[in-house]
């Protein structure tokens, strides 16, 4: 059985994405969970994780100069799925809507993974303050 040549840098490379998507989604979660939110420190990084590693996978198996429209299909596709998560988070009792800025969040947060995986690491930290900075307002 002949096994892969594993790319020590390309795991580097994919680790420091991973870690910045994590690292990035933990003041939302954080602040999340001590508000009592329905989602906190477990459900916001695992979605940025996640984000990260589908636009990872992606770019590993389209290549960096790949078909730019199948990669912009999983992105589609990735942002569409956290929509629906993030729709389970929307409570409607009578009159009142509830979880709204949570569903934004969980998306936000998967934007912030997508971002990390691109190495866009400036538009990540963006996304990052801009979903934590009102609610610490």
């Amino acid at each position: 059985m002949k096994f892969p040549l594993i790319d020590w840098w390309q795991v580097g490379a994919n680790l420091l994405s991973l870690g910045v998507a994590y690292v990035l989604a933990l003041p939302v979660a954080w602040d999340r969970e001590q508000n009592a939110r329905s989602a906190g420190l477990r459900t916001f990084p695992l979605v940025a994780v996640a984000s990260c590693g589908y636009i990872l996978l992606a770019r590993s198996v389209f290549g960096r100069d790949g078909d730019a429209n199948a990669e912009a299909r999983v992105v589609q596709g990735l942002m569409t799925g956290i929509g629906f998560i993030g729709g389970g988070a929307i409570l409607k009792h009578g009159l009142s809507v509830r979880g709204t800025a949570t569903a934004a969040s969980v998306w936000n947060t998967g934007a912030i993974g997508a971002c990390a995986a691109y190495g866009r690491y400036e538009i990540a930290l963006v996304l990052s303050l801009i979903n934590f900075s009102p609610s610490a307002i």
